[in-house]
């Protein structure tokens, strides 16, 4: 069967002929299948001089407040000021029926007319009985009787003098003003009422600028705190204005600053806290008592820190890392410890040397155990301060 022979033969000198072309292309299509390694921004750390910053919450309060009540009893005639207007020191504020306290100065006055006559009469009296005397005429007990009449008039109008200074000191009670400048709140009694002196309520008044912060510190804080001024790296706050920097609740970063003005002399047993106060400018009225807001203060000494970018550290379970490159452009695996974080880097406290050069952009292009391609990049310290 010449046929069937010729066509084997055909069959398996194309066979051969495709095993050969196919193992001639073998090597250049794995060359061509293999993709370059990754693409990777590497840099040293940033090394910079800081210090460190702790974190608290608390509230403003006002430095002075001050409850308004009347100093005398009458019935309120007038009230001065518009709720909640910023008001000046000594400004009119309420006015109560003055007539009653009037009439009090008039009768005062009076009294001490009326005592003033009758010492112009004691001393008219003693120098007509000294002549007297003086002739044998009357005896010494009568005499002495008219000293007696001169010293108690004497006395009659001190008495009617203070009781005249009383008076006017009533009356000047009547005008209510304000000792404090700062902002008034709603009137409490409306015109009209009687008023009890130094009972009825009639407004409050607080301070606004400077104004206090009030913040709870925690028993390993203070310690530290403690130990940082006997070692002369830190000075307490209770002896040294620390600086502090502060953010309402709507705002990025710590945009004020003011600095520290008191730590109270005991713990809270019940808390294991410390408070502790700040002071801040308020000239625009922002801050106000109550406010919530959330506090840095200084934590420690200068110290040189390493810094990197958020984007440089991974996370495996529990536990942060860096990649840092070794030889032959294979990234090396470090675990690291964190830190504060200083706007978009974060100081490492341990784990990473100054001169060791990182990936700082595409971690997740690494694969272990597997070269990159490392090109030159820049760790930004624009948000260092922040």
């Amino acid at each position: 069967m010449p046929g069937l022979g010729s066509k084997a033969l055909s069959v398996g000198m194309l066979t051969a002929m495709l095993l050969v072309s196919a193992c001639g292309e073998e090597p250049g299509q794995a060359n061509a299948i293999l993709p370059p390694p990754p693409s990777v921004l590497v840099s040293q750390p940033l090394v910079r001089e800081i210090e460190d910053w702790d974190t608290y919450t608390g509230r403003f309060g006002a430095i002075d407040e001050v409850e308004v009540r009347s100093r005398v009893s009458g019935y309120l005639q007038s009230i001065d000021f518009a709720d909640g207007q910023i008001v000046d020191k000594g400004q009119l504020l309420f006015v109560i029926d003055q007539r009653p306290f009037l009439i009090a100065v008039e009768r005062a006055s009076a009294n001490v007319k009326e005592a003033e006559a009758t010492l112009s009469l004691a001393e008219t009296e003693l120098a007509r009985a000294r002549q007297l005397l003086n002739r044998g005429n009357i005896s010494q007990s009568v005499y002495d009787t008219r000293i007696q009449e001169r010293i108690a008039a004497e006395a009659a109008i001190a008495v009617s003098k203070a009781e005249l200074d009383s008076a006017n000191l009533d009356l000047t009670y009547t005008q209510i003003e304000t000792p404090i400048q700062g902002r008034i709140s709603r009137q409490l009694v409306s015109e009209g009422n009687l008023i009890k002196s130094d009972d009825t309520l009639l407004t409050t008044v607080l301070s606004t600028s400077p104004i206090y912060f009030y913040f709870e510190a925690n028993e390993a804080d203070l310690l530290r705190y403690t130990r940082l001024d006997a070692a002369g790296q830190r000075p307490s706050s209770r002896d040294a204005p620390n600086p502090v920097q502060l953010q309402l609740l709507d705002e990025e970063g710590y945009p004020h600053s003011g600095q520290m003005d008191f730590v109270e002399n005991r713990v809270d047993s019940a808390s294991g806290t410390i408070t502790a106060r700040a002071i801040f400018d308020n000239p625009d009225g922002l801050f106000l008592p109550g406010l919530f807001g959330r506090l840095r203060l200084l934590g420690s000494a200068p110290y040189q820190a390493i810094l990197v970018p958020e984007s440089a550290i991974g996370t495996d379970q529990s536990y942060k890392f860096v990649y840092v490159m070794g030889e032959d452009n294979i990234p090396l695996y470090k675990r690291v410890e964190l830190g504060e974080q200083r706007g978009d880097l974060r100081v490492i406290l341990e784990g990473l040397q100054p001169d060791d050069t990182i990936i700082i952009e595409g971690l997740l292009r690494v694969r272990p155990g597997a070269p990159v391609t490392p090109q030159e990049g820049e760790i930004d310290p624009a948000g260092l301060d922040q």
